[in-house]
């Protein structure tokens, strides 16, 4: 079964164009949430404050991430695997920013992330080492301060942490942990 199509975030429509003597209006960032579904669906209630305080910066591409009803199972019901790798690869390269929850180890964010990289996305990994986990040194090691940052914060700070990074137009290196905490 194919998925079906989504229309492209931030595209003018007829009725949106700018009048004469009207200056068009700045489309919105088109953003994209990574975070585990079938790794593990543990953080679903941070990945909803993280959707949550996205749509302040921009139109999130994949808003799904974050459903409640979305289980570990994925969206297999809605569509098969070759329709969602399809449909997200597209937002993938709609993306003008990746932001990826990666404290729950999950094949998709890394193959995600991996694809990012390979469009030239500015991506922003974020990892709680309070978690007791340890981040892979395949997404730790990638981290040069610039296209691909990951920052190490406490979830209590998720939207501070957001804010601090979009705020920075465009998003640049502001804060960052290159090792956790021993």
């Amino acid at each position: 079964m194919a998925a079906e199509a989504t229309p492209v975030v931030g595209a003018l429509k007829g009725g949106d164009l700018p009048g004469p003597g009207q200056k068009p209006q700045p489309a919105r960032r088109a953003l994209y949430f990574c975070g585990s579904i079938r790794g593990g669906r543990e953080d679903q209630a941070l990945y909803g404050r993280i959707v949550s305080r996205l749509r302040r910066f921009g139109a999130v591409l994949t808003e799904h991430v974050a459903a409640a009803e979305l289980s570990a199972r994925g969206e297999e019901a809605a569509a098969d695997d070759r329709a969602i790798h399809e449909r997200d690869l597209a937002w993938l390269q709609q993306a003008d920013v990746v932001v990826a929850e990666v404290t729950q180890p999950s094949l998709g964010v890394g193959y995600e992330l991996g694809r990012a990289i390979a469009l030239n996305k500015p991506v922003l990994c974020l990892f709680r080492p309070q978690s007791g986990r340890v981040l892979s040194a395949m997404i730790r090691g990638a981290a040069e301060g610039s296209r691909f940052q990951v920052w190490d914060y406490d979830e209590a700070e998720v939207e501070a942490v957001l804010d601090r990074y979009f705020e920075a137009d465009p998003p640049r290196q502001v804060a960052s942990s290159p090792n956790p905490p021993t």
